[in-house]
């Protein structure tokens, strides 16, 4: 049973809010965001994080030195996504995708885990309807995105602060996801470990057709610190490594490119984008992880992602946290009337 395999560890798998100043949309002024009270999806208690301090470097356009290609028109014909034309087999732009995030050994960090599978896959069911019929004009692919490593409060065996889930929990997302024809995204949060320790360990998975990556750069703590206490923070090298490790799955192995999400709310956690590489064998999507009210959650969609969209952009949607202290959860229709329409959808 999944309930054996509970972490040991304690887990600070932490979101940080944002606070909506009253005037971040209505005057230029309030561009800062602060991080408030801090909401825990753990799969046991976690220590107490720290807010960061306002996040208050200058955002920068992303120059990419690719090509670019303008999208179908059945899915943008505003936007133009920077990078090289799309090999056969490649996802994006042709579909949206739609993924219910967490992890299925905690009911706290995310729907995957919270609810029982056969009702989760309904959920996912609904949902996937749901978006379907509120944009017809691209098929809608369902997915299961689970947290494979986990940020930890604490050391734990190695002194990383992360742990790594079994090969069994992974097992059974697989089989969880062929009940839908769902692709699988493996999560990475790498604590005081680094990409190039945990990523190798995942190539079993990764290599195969319907397995994609995700890394989060919340819990990346690369000067040391307990993930949750701070905002962590990846580098245009550490994508870059992660879409070259993708690069060689797909070359050896003659796969469909991969796709790779990479978590982001703030202006620093992914640094030098402009670095980031592309190439055909992987897609890229920035994914907008912050939670809050509908305003912030667009305004932030457009500080750190439609400014630095690097090649796809995605947003994410908390059925708890977005509606805390009064807010609701956005609609498909409002987050289809941003710019650029998100094409990988997260529910948490």
């Amino acid at each position: 049973m999944l309930s054996r395999l509970l972490p040991t560890f304690a887990q600070a798998n932490i979101r940080l809010p944002f606070i909506l100043c009253a005037t971040t949309i209505l005057a230029s002024s309030c561009m800062q965001e602060r991080e408030a009270q801090q909401t825990v999806q753990a799969a046991v208690p976690a220590q107490q994080a720290t807010p960061p301090a306002p996040d208050t470097l200058a955002k920068a356009k992303t120059k990419q030195d690719t090509a670019t290609i303008a999208i179908t028109p059945a899915t943008d014909t505003s936007w133009v996504y920077p990078g090289p034309k799309p090999l056969p087999g490649a996802i994006l732009p042709g579909k949206r995708i739609l993924a219910f995030y967490g992890n299925p050994l905690s009911k706290r960090m995310g729907i995957l885990g919270e609810l029982p599978e056969d009702k989760m896959l309904q959920k996912l069911d609904e949902e996937v309807a749901h978006w379907q019929a509120a944009d017809p004009t691209i098929p809608v692919q369902p997915a299961l995105h689970a947290i494979v490593v986990t940020a930890q409060g604490k050391p734990g065996r190695g002194n990383k602060y992360r742990l790594r889930m079994t090969n069994r929990m992974i097992d059974e997302v697989l089989e969880m996801a062929k009940k839908r024809d769902a692709i699988v995204f493996l999560d990475v949060q790498v604590g005081q470990s680094t990409l190039q320790e945990e990523l190798p360990e995942l190539v079993k998975y990764l290599q195969l057709p319907n397995v994609h990556l995700g890394i989060d750069a919340e819990f990346s703590m690369k000067n040391g610190g307990v993930p949750g206490r701070r905002i962590g923070t990846f580098d245009a090298e550490d994508i870059n490594y992660a879409t070259g490790l993708l690069a060689n799955l797909v070359t050896e192995h003659k796969l469909p490119p991969k796709l790779l999400i990479v978590h982001r709310f703030t202006q620093g956690m992914i640094r030098n984008t402009q670095n980031i590489k592309l190439d055909p064998r992987y897609q890229v999507v920035m994914h907008m992880d912050g939670w809050g009210g509908p305003a912030l959650k667009k305004d932030t969609y457009r500080r750190y992602i439609k400014n630095e969209p690097v090649q796809f952009t995605g947003f994410k949607l908390f059925y708890k946290n977005d509606t805390k202290n009064g807010h609701r959860l956005m609609t498909p229709e409002e987050v289809l009337a941003l710019t650029p329409k998100p094409l990988y959808i997260q529910y948490q």
